[in-house]
């Protein structure tokens, strides 16, 4: 049985099953579907090490691939018309605290394939998983210095930041994109039961709040006060991968001093209420302080 349907601006056509929502056919072809060989394993690990470098150590292995989709996790790609597969998601499903959630743990696209929004639609899917099944949320992490993950993140699927971990993955994984820098990572937390409420990304809402970082120079010191302020804006550069091949010693003040803000205010019981791209130089997060 084959229905076509919509799905958040995504046009798709579900293949039903035994199991809910196997496959999703993309408006251009593109298949999202579990990986269903040891060659399409295989090829999942490949996709890995072609995105992180092939020393990375916590890509997840084959092995672990055909676990996940026989206890109800996610280990699926995304197959163009002629087979190759130009993007890989992977989570585990389990209890947290009595509930039953998602850990989305790895997403990737080819570079052949990115801008065409099939990290978004492989979100989707994995959501659509989720939610036939019973999980209520879903958690992933993300780096709070790629601002265009943070913009899919929060602008455009509704998730919303969960905590801040220092170095969540420690520091030292092997990857090319990691570098030595260290891998400090909001945990994003997704209601499933719910819709989705996306932030706001309304460069208005950064008015009247205290200002943390701006021009690199004017990062604040390891000693400077933080504000006590109810809303502060964190700036983060808005293309931090040209910023860190660029000059690594900037890239690094940056993240130090948006490290620290972030561990006092959000440890502190503040949140993250929106984020806005300036669509220039520089991105922000706007933290309010707890009602």
């Amino acid at each position: 049985m084959r229905i076509t349907t919509p799905s958040c601006g995504i046009p798709v056509s579900r293949e039903l099953t035994n199991y809910p929502m196997q496959n999703v056919t993309l408006a251009d072809g593109t298949v999202i579907r579990p990986l269903a060989t040891h060659e399409e394993r295989a090829e999942a690990v490949r996709l890995q090490e072609d995105t992180w470098g092939a020393g990375f150590s916590e890509k997840v292995p084959a092995a672990i691939l055909l676990v996940a989709e026989k206890t109800d996790g996610v280990a699926a790609g995304a197959f163009t018309p002629d087979g190759r597969m130009v993007g890989f998601v992977f989570g585990l499903t389990g209890l947290r605290a009595g509930v039953l959630i998602h850990w989305s743990d790895i997403l990737a696209v080819r570079a052949e394939a990115q801008g065409r929004r099939l990290g978004e639609a492989m979100k989707r899917y994995q959501r659509e998983r989720c939610t036939a099944i019973g999980v209520e949320r879903m958690y992933w992490t993300f780096d709070p210095f790629v601002a265009r993950n943070a913009h899919l993140n929060l602008n455009v699927l509704g998730a919303s930041v969960d905590e801040f971990v220092p170095d969540m993955y420690g520091t030292a994984t092997g990857s090319v994109l990691h570098g030595a820098l260290g891998t400090d990572r909001f945990v994003a937390l997704w209601a499933l039961t719910r819709a989705p409420d996306p932030l706001p990304a309304d460069p208005a809402l950064l008015l009247n709040a205290a200002v943390m970082g701006g021009a690199p120079a004017e990062a604040p010191g390891p000693g400077d006060p933080l504000s006590n302020e109810p809303r502060v804006v964190v700036r983060i550069p808005d293309d931090y991968a040209t910023l860190l091949a660029g000059d690594p010693a900037v890239a690094r003040a940056w993240r130090a001093s948006a490290r620290r803000a972030f561990m006092h205010y959000l440890h502190g019981g503040y949140r993250v209420s929106a984020f806005v791209r300036g669509g220039g130089s520089d991105a922000a997060y706007l933290l309010s302080a707890p009602r």
